[in-house]
């Protein structure tokens, strides 16, 4: 028996979460159990907090985690430490879930709807490898201060260990034996301790477990410029949590929407896994109905690849993604008019066929 957490969250989470579980409904697999819980602002309407003691104990409890998204102006003024996206943080590190898998993959039919040119992002496929529960996002101390002479101070820390380093890093170097054999590491040791330690571990672990990986090295304000300049050089972009946040947003507007990019967090094997769809909860369109719920759908394909032992379920989800969009569905973020319900009878139209 394997085990589904919805978590649908906020803004259009839930919309699109929904879609994911219709095609869910649709692939009746034996022995899956799927269960729901509020998260984030829900959670907080519902019980005061963005993630109860139940909602934590349900999801390590389970064999994977499917999010939809958290946050919006209606918390905004939630003191720091309960607001929804506190929850998501507290959510990632209970997990575990160190490596954070970003694909960037650019469909050959929404190759015109990226703002770079064609010749330049066809038949792109980056891999992302971010870590995820260390750096300046979980770094202490951390807080806002009052000084002597009453100015205020905000401060953060990006702090990282050999052994936060190099789990990330395996991951990275394992999935790349099944890629293209090439790992690009991404940092920014010129100016920042953090950045030194991350590149000379990486090498060390590389140079002891990995020697038939081809590693290279790049700053991140360059990663950046080349990731809109000639993408398709990359192929396993490792690095950490701030820049993994950041550099995979930019790769995902260059596939043509953000509306398109799934996510996995893996930690140990054997552990529940979280997987979410990389676009935020968008209160702009929030109860439209007009979000693109393909993110979610891939999530779940990701959550079926890699931790409910269904990997030819996943194939098929991804190719039934695929065959919508060579048929012309689009929502709205694609120049398209489709409702995100529209996507989703799209897509189980191409499952089923």
């Amino acid at each position: 028996m394997t085990s589904l957490l919805l978590l649908p969250g906020d803004g259009i989470g839930p919309e699109v979460t929904a879609q994911s579980r219709r095609i869910l409904d649709a692939l009746a697999l034996p022995g899956l159990s799927v269960s729901e819980a509020p998260f984030g602002g829900a959670s907080i309407d519902a019980h005061g907090v963005p993630l109860t003691a139940e909602t934590e104990a349900a999801a390590l409890a389970s064999t994977a985690v499917l999010m939809g998204a958290v946050g919006g102006p209606k918390w905004a003024d939630v003191a720091y430490d309960r607001r929804p996206e506190a929850g998501l943080l507290r959510l990632r590190a209970a997990m575990n879930v160190f490596a954070n898998l970003r694909p960037a993959r650019c469909f050959a039919a929404l190759a015109p709807a990226s703002t770079l040119k064609p010749e330049v992002i066809e038949g792109l496929d980056i891999l992302f490898v971010r870590e995820l529960v260390g750096g300046v996002y979980f770094g202490v101390p951390r807080g806002i201060e009052t000084l002597a002479n009453g100015e205020r101070r905000g401060f953060n820390t990006q702090s990282y260990t050999t052994s936060e380093i190099r789990r990330v890093a395996t991951t990275a170097f394992e999935l790349a034996r099944v890629r293209s054999g090439r790992v690009c590491s991404v940092e920014k040791a010129n100016v920042m301790e953090s950045g030194v330690l991350w590149r000379e571990e990486v090498t060390r672990l590389r140079d002891e477990r990995f020697p038939d990986i081809e590693l290279s090295h790049m700053y991140a304000d360059n990663c950046a410029m080349q990731l809109v300049k000639a993408p398709r050089q990359f192929d396993i972009i490792l690095t950490d949590n701030l820049f993994g946040d950041l550099l995979s947003d930019l790769a995902a507007m260059s596939t043509g929407s953000l509306g398109m990019l799934p996510s996995a967090a893996l930690g140990e094997a054997g552990r529940p896994g979280l997987y979410e769809p990389i676009h935020g909860s968008a209160p702009d369109i929030a109860g439209q109905g007009i979000a693109n719920p393909c993110a979610s759908v891939l999530s779940l394909a990701m959550a079926l690849r890699y931790s409910l032992g269904a990997a030819e379920v996943a194939d098929r989800v991804e190719a039934a993604v695929e065959a919508a969009l060579d048929a012309g569905a689009r929502t709205r973020d694609l120049g398209g008019a489709l409702t995100t319900a529209g996507m989703g009878d799209a897509i189980l139209s191409k499952l089923a066929g």
